[in-house]
């Protein structure tokens, strides 16, 4: 349960204004001033290196860069004063860090993952902040490098400009104003927030890995040690023993079976027609489509590129999403120009591959990998979306989508404005729509544009049937976004689900190409605040992924939305990975948040979704409520734990 924020600790004492000749610094003062002051350093490495590390990997970062920070011996310096040394050597190393890999130039020290510290098994990240904490993370992921270094030291550390100018040009940035200029743009509201626990490094949580994966990994391993002792003992015999190839044939043997998954001519194509007859819903009934369909060279460039990427191709891929060549002829979807390039679509029952070339010229070649196995387009709970569009093409901020035969109209709605209406999207006579903008693509989430499509009627006949909301999270695969009880997903097609999805839509980014399938949020409790404050609504939103596991919850605390205008994003009350909480096999769910009321007085508020007798807290705070809510008075800073009793008689812990 997040705290609030914490008061602003002074910063450490600044540097005195050297002498002329300043006095070296040793090892044994610096060693003291990193010890003293190691979780401000921690805390500073952990908000300058890149987001894009990861919260676990950025933990270990952030402490790796801290602990190398200490020289080896006595040694010259420009400041006589221990904590500025060591904190200009954090800097520089958060700052290498982040930049890029030169193939003509051996990787500096803070390029490389750290060997030590780490957890095996263990996945460690901070306490999650509130709705404040994660729109000032998205801000910085947004900037430059020294550009959040500069805000940083001025939030965290208390420099003025002059002093972060110097830090940074010292650190090797190369424009310190241009960086004090764009960390400007986020203003100072958010400095107060650097002392939170959403950015303390040494202040963990721990999370498993994925456990059966290990499993399989470690069996793997085994099984490989065992096959090369095996192996070495056959090598090692007299006679005609095995070579070094085995059984294999000579490597410029020809394979019949690879030989023909590269022959355009081999690929797969499905009739226009041919879906209305067919009971499947799935790629493998899509016809073939694109006005480049037939054109040989493109399709023999795609299949040899598929096969055998070269150091030029941009390869992507949904995690846990094989990226090798087909094992046989491919199915071809689409062939045709999407804005400036010429796309190709191909299916093999396991992913959808997507190639894109320049229209013209010999520019840059992408390969794209999504991993559709157990796609259909039925109304089942928990139904894939991805056989009612894939993404074609995404250019200067818009996407555009190839829909499915069976869809029968497209619109775009924003789902931060409930109440507004669906704005018609023109598809193309080959399936391919107009550009819409690609949601999240601003930090502000000032809008949140999603893909309206309705299918045919239940009984095949024409006419709009189902309407479903597509949203695209940066992968070749829109996720559907349903809303309701875990065990009845339903799509949101009315008012009040869309009112419901609005607080939500700007946390989908946290979800962002993780390779997820559905999204489902679900109101499972409300809540009368006290000191009559109005009423608080708590919400679960579940993403499901493709392969089946690392799905992502989130526990939202909604209070009274203030005023009208684009409704204000739920406050994460909780969040976890690989949990089944908030799902079909275990939909119950507990969460806590602590709260302060207008009359400025702390409480602890919780609720637990339906099927809790009891919700209790102890720890720093303590309570208990009959029921599914809960509400205490508290202090600021206070930490509570949470549990509560189901009516099975089994006790559970909050969403962690």
């Amino acid at each position: 349960m997040p705290p609030p924020d914490a008061a602003t600790a002074s910063a450490p004492a600044a540097a005195t204004k050297p002498g002329p000749t300043p006095a070296p610094i040793d090892v044994e003062q610096a060693e003291a001033a990193l010890v003293e002051h190691y979780p401000r350093l921690a805390r500073l490495a952990y908000l300058v290196l890149p987001p894009a590390l990861g919260r676990n990997r950025r933990v270990l970062t952030a402490h790796a860069v801290v602990q190398r920070s200490l020289p080896r011996n006595r040694t010259a310096a420009t400041t006589d004063n221990g904590y500025t040394y060591v904190r200009s050597r954090v800097l520089r190393q958060a700052l290498d860090a982040g930049r890029p890999l030169r193939r003509a130039a051996w990787p500096r020290r803070a390029q490389v993952p750290p060997l030590l510290p780490h957890v095996w098994g263990l996945r460690l990240f901070p306490r999650s902040g509130g709705a404040d904490e994660l729109a000032l993370d998205r801000r910085l992921s947004a900037l430059s490098a020294g550009a959040r270094a500069a805000f940083v030291l001025r939030g965290l550390e208390r420099l003025p400009d002059p002093d972060v100018r110097r830090l940074l040009a010292a650190s090797g940035v190369d424009d310190p104003h241009a960086a004090l200029a764009e960390a400007d743009g986020i203003g100072t509201e958010g400095e107060a927030l650097l002392e939170s626990p959403e950015y303390d490094p040494c202040s963990l949580q721990a999370r498993p890995t994925d456990l059966l994966r290990r499993r399989q990994h470690a069996r793997a391993a085994v099984a490989g040690v065992a096959a090369v002792a095996v192996c070495g003992a056959l090598l090692g015999l007299p006679g005609d023993g095995w070579g070094a190839n085995g059984a294999a044939a000579p490597s410029y043997a020809r394979n019949s079976a690879a030989e023909a998954a590269l022959d355009p001519a081999k690929l797969l194509r499905v009739p226009q027609d041919a879906w209305r007859a067919s009971a499947r819903t799935d790629f493998s009934v899509w016809p073939t489509r694109g006005a480049l369909a037939d054109d040989r060279p493109l399709l023999r460039r795609a299949l040899a590129v598929w096969a055998r990427p070269g150091g030029s191709v941009r390869v992507s891929s949904t995690p846990a999403t094989p990226v090798g060549p087909p094992m046989g002829p491919a199915q071809l979807l689409y062939a045709g120009e999407v804005d400036r390039a010429r796309v190709v679509l191909l299916y093999d029952g396991l992913r959808i591959a997507r190639y894109a070339e320049p229209r013209t010229g010999t520019g840059p070649v992408a390969l794209d990998f999504a991993r559709v196995d157990g796609a259909a387009a039925d109304t089942a709970p928990g139904a894939a979306p991805a056989t009612y569009a894939l993404v074609a093409a995404r250019t200067d901020g818009n996407v555009r989508y190839l829909t499915a035969p069976w869809v029968e109209a497209t619109s775009v709605r924003d789902l931060l404005d409930p109440q507004g209406d669906a704005r018609a999207l023109r598809r193309g006579a080959d399936g391919v729509t107009d550009p819409l903008p690609a949601p999240g693509e601003k930090p502000e989430c000032g809008a949140w544009d999603v893909l309206e499509v309705s299918g045919r009627k239940a009984d095949g006949t024409a006419g709009a049937g189902p309407v479903r909301l597509l949203s695209d999270l940066g992968e070749l695969t829109p996720a559907r976004l349903t809303s309701g009880p875990p065990s009845a997903p339903v799509d949101v097609s009315g008012g009040a689900a869309r009112a419901d999805w609005a607080r939500t839509a700007c946390l989908l980014p946290s979800v962002r190409s993780h390779g997820v399938r559905t999204v489902n949020s679900w109101q499972y409790a409300s809540q009368s605040l006290p000191e009559s404050n109005g009423g608080a609504r708590w919400v679960c939103t579940r993403a499901e992924t493709w392969r089946g596991t690392e799905n992502r919850v989130l526990a939202q605390f909604q209070p009274p939305s203030a005023g009208s205008g684009t409704p204000r994003p739920g406050a994460i009350a909780a969040r976890a990975e690989n949990s089944s909480a908030c799902g079909a096999l275990e939909p119950s769910v507990l969460a806590g948040v602590l709260w302060k009321s207008r009359g400025g007085r702390w409480y602890v508020l919780a609720a637990g979704s339906e099927g809790f007798r009891s919700v209790r807290t102890t720890g720093g705070v303590t309570g208990d409520a009959r029921g599914r809510v809960l509400a205490v008075r508290a202090k600021p800073g206070d930490r509570a734990e949470l549990d509560g009793l189901l009516d099975d008689g089994r006790r559970v812990g909050a969403l962690r």
